[in-house]
């Protein structure tokens, strides 16, 4: 480990704290449940029926008109469930729409990383890569939109997240391909600046994995129907048919076998966001979140933010550095706090700088937040007397 010389007599002597969050999930992905979840609280009568079936049907129609509502979508824009969570969705556009035009791929982090790589090595498009360091955005005003796009709304790895979407012209010739697995339902999306969206539920939602939400605009969809690409796809990435898009993706009739337990799951996140005041709620309950923890942060001279700028700073996936920790100093910080049941899986991303990384979505409660500083004390003094 390397050695740290904050010298902070408080700190060294922290007792440990007599409270605990009542709910120390402040995982990345997946996230914690809604406030309120029970697996007894959820929809019974789709699961063993098919899919396919009238309530399957029924059921997963019903998810897909309550995420149009909560996220203000317009009629212009379809909204499918797919395969693979937000990798698969994101993957599905990518192979089914790029080769038509140049790209663009833009990253500061490790999933931005992932989409230059599928361009570059997989499909072999020779992109133009804009790359920024963890903990910085890239210059946006260098993109060339003649290209189509492909960017992560909030890095997840690194909490950078894009401000808006007033960088992305309304007149550009490329389509627009937004990760925004950590963004949606925590920040206003300009949808008529968006061609392509894709996330999961177990964001923001604190749904289950393995399904993805892919959100096609009317020019992405002018671009399957009207361009073939070179390569072959697999039957899961396949969304149109016989030169037409497939519709039936985006009423429910999903291209392969949906676990109907994490449709009803994401139905009970989605009737709770309703409950709360929708989108605006959950965007409050979001900002509430990072702003207790950005006190938590200002309070301590041995914590900051890997995202300097606060225009860019994300507030779901908040990304903190830790004076002098390196890899072994944080699995040992996180460690005593797991152990502890204080915070759970809040060790930084493996491939981003060594430090911690705290979800501040919507299903997180701010008081959990605020009960969270005084163990983060303790366990830096524990740590740091340990080295």
């Amino acid at each position: 480990m390397t050695e740290l010389t904050t010298a902070d007599a408080t700190l060294a002597s922290a007792a440990k704290p007599a409270t605990l969050p009542a709910r120390p999930f402040f995982s990345s992905g997946p996230c914690a449940k809604p406030p309120g979840w029970s697996a007894d609280r959820l929809g019974v009568d789709s699961l063993g029926r098919s899919h396919r079936s009238k309530i399957g049907k029924t059921r997963l129609a019903y998810s897909i008109d309550l995420m149009r509502e909560l996220l203000n979508l317009p009629d212009t824009h379809r909204i499918g469930i797919v395969p693979g969570s937000d990798t698969g969705a994101f993957e599905m556009a990518m192979w089914t729409m790029l080769g038509a035009r140049p790209v663009t791929t833009l990253a500061w982090e490790s999933f931005g990383e992932g989409w230059v790589t599928d361009a570059a090595k997989q499909l072999k498009l020779d992109p133009t890569v804009i790359k920024a360091d963890y903990g910085q955005l890239p210059d946006l005003s260098t993109v060339d939109f003649s290209h189509d796009v492909l960017f992560a709304w909030n890095g997840t790895t690194s909490g950078v997240r894009v401000p808006n979407a007033d960088w992305i012209p309304a007149d550009r010739e490329g389509l627009t391909f937004a990760d925004a697995t950590s963004a949606v339902f925590a920040y206003p999306i300009d949808w008529a600046k968006i061609d392509v969206a894709t996330f999961s539920w177990q964001k923001v939602l604190g749904g289950e994995g393995g399904h993805g939400v892919l959100i096609l605009g009317p020019r992405a969809v002018e671009r399957l129907e009207s361009y073939t690409p070179a390569w072959p796809l697999p039957k899961v990435f396949r969304l149109v048919s016989k030169g037409k898009l497939a519709e039936g993706v985006f009423k429910g009739e999903t291209i392969n076998t949906p676990s109907m337990l994490a449709v009803e799951d994401a139905i009970f996140a989605l009737e709770w966001a309703k409950s709360i005041g929708g989108a605006a709620g959950l965007i409050a309950r979001s900002d509430a979140n990072a702003a207790a923890l950005d006190a938590i942060v200002a309070q301590r001279d041995w914590l900051g933010h890997l995202a300097a700028d606060p225009a860019s700073r994300s507030k779901t996936s908040v990304c903190l550095t830790v004076e002098g920790a390196d890899e072994a100093f944080i699995k040992s910080f996180a460690g005593l706090l797991e152990k502890e049941g204080a915070a759970l899986d809040i060790a930084g991303y493996r491939d981003a700088p060594p430090g911690l990384r705290i979800w501040c979505g919507a299903t997180v409660d701010t008081a959990d937040i605020e009960a969270l500083g005084p163990w983060l004390d303790w366990a830096y003094a524990q740590t740091r007397a340990a080295v």
